[in-house]
């Protein structure tokens, strides 16, 4: 009768820590954030449509080519003119920034072989954010987590431990 117990109590603790991963993943989940450019390739003067999605904010735009731009928030697209002075067959990065989370496209431009335009300075990793250790840490969440599994565990030790009156001791 005891290990009956036991195997419910481990199920019962099983069963709440999976019911909260749901709800963090869906509250956290920041990874949804795409820039694109259309076209990818224009001519020096010629007009580019930036699209970012996934972002709750506005998205700020920058490159070498353009001047800086901010798709407001509740929109996902802006129109932008590339400088007539572009260098043709350059490649140059476009720049998409979404709070700590940031993307980039290579935007290249019309004529001649394509050459990278090379930062000012090496990049020294991937510029990936917080991800899941630091962004969208919500303490009600955490509260609510812990909640969950102090009452799993407590269930678990009441159910788990021998009554005397059960037994007759």
């Amino acid at each position: 009768m005891r290990a009956i117990r036991v195997a419910s109590a481990a199920l019962l603790g099983l069963s709440a820590l999976t019911m909260t991963v749901p709800a963090a993943h869906a509250s956290g989940d920041n990874s949804g954030f795409w820039a694109r450019v259309a076209p990818t390739t224009v001519a020096p003067g010629g007009e580019v449509r930036l699209r970012a999605t996934g972002c709750e904010q506005g998205v700020t735009v920058a490159s070498a080519v353009f001047d800086t731009v901010t798709i407001p928030r509740g929109r996902t697209t802006a129109r932008v003119t590339v400088d007539r002075d572009a260098r043709p067959g350059a490649v140059y990065e476009v720049s998409f920034y979404c709070g700590t989370f940031w993307q980039t496209v290579d935007l290249t431009i019309a004529g001649g072989r394509p050459e990278p335009v090379r930062p000012d300075h090496p990049h020294k990793g991937v510029h990936a954010g917080g991800g899941g250790t630091l962004a969208g840490l919500d303490l009600k969440e955490i509260a609510l987590g812990a909640a969950l599994i102090t009452a799993a565990l407590g269930t678990a030790y009441h159910l788990s431990r021998r009554r005397t009156d059960e037994d007759g001791a």
